[in-house]
C-alpha cells in the first residue's frame, strides 16, 4: 500500500485521531515515520466507528489513502484563479448587482463562474459569494450553496456555538443625596 503524497503529516495525524486508530505517534515524527506506523497499523484487525471521512472498513481506508487527498484539490495557481473569480463576483454584489460595473457580459457568465467556484466551499470567500448571490433577485430565486467538507462544517458549527450572544441585564440604583449611581450586572 502506498499513501498518496498529497496527504501531509498533519492530515494523517488528524485522520488517526478521528478514526481512533491504534497508532502511537509523536509530533516529532516525520511524515515518513507516520506513513510507516499507519502501514503497520493497517496489518492489524481494525474496527471503525462513525467518522467524518465516512470510512467503514480497512479496505475503504486503504482506498482513501491511495487517492488524492480531497482537502488538497487546488494547486496554488488554481486557488488564485478561484480567488480572482470570487473578487469579481463580490464586486458585482457590492455594486448593487449591476453587470455594467463588472467584467461580466451576461448574467449567464456570472452564474457559470459561481457554479464553478461553489465546489470549493471550504474557502471562506466562496461561501461569501454564494451567500451574497442568494440575495440577487435577477437569478430568479436560484439558491447557490457552497459544497463544504464535513470536517469544515464541523469547524463552522463549533465556531457558531462559541459565538452565542449572551444577554446581560442591568439594574440601576440611582443616587440619593451624596451617594453615587450604582450599576448592577447579572
Amino acid at each position: 500500500m502506498i499513501i498518496h503524497k498529497t496527504f501531509s503529516k498533519t492530515d494523517l495525524i488528524e485522520m488517526i485521531i478521528d478514526l481512533n486508530l491504534p497508532v502511537v505517534y509523536s509530533h516529532q515524527d516525520s511524515k515518513s515515520d507516520i506513513h510507516q506506523k499507519l502501514k503497520e497499523c493497517l496489518k492489524k484487525e481494525l474496527e471503525f466507528t462513525t467518522n467524518f471521512y465516512k470510512i467503514e472498513n480497512k479496505d475503504g481506508l486503504i482506498n482513501y489513502l491511495e487517492q488524492n487527498n480531497p482537502k488538497k484539490i487546488l494547486s496554488i495557481k488554481e486557488k488564485q484563479n478561484v480567488m480572482k473569480i470570487c473578487k469579481k463576483i463580490i464586486q458585482y454584489c457590492k455594486s448593487n448587482y449591476d453587470l455594467t460595473a463588472t467584467d461580466y457580459l451576461t448574467q449567464r457568465d456570472l452564474i457559470d463562474d459561481l457554479d464553478y467556484i461553489k465546489q470549493f466551499g471550504d474557502i471562506p470567500s466562496v461561501r461569501r459569494c454564494c451567500k451574497l448571490m442568494n440575495k440577487d433577485v435577477k437569478c430568479g430565486g436560484v439558491q447557490f450553496k457552497a459544497l463544504i467538507s464535513p470536517k469544515m462544517q464541523k469547524e463552522l458549527d463549533e465556531k457558531k456555538k462559541t459565538k452565542e450572544i449572551k444577554n446581560y441585564s442591568m439594574t440601576v440604583k440611582y443616587a440619593t443625596d451624596d451617594s453615587p449611581i450604582v450599576l448592577y450586572f447579572d
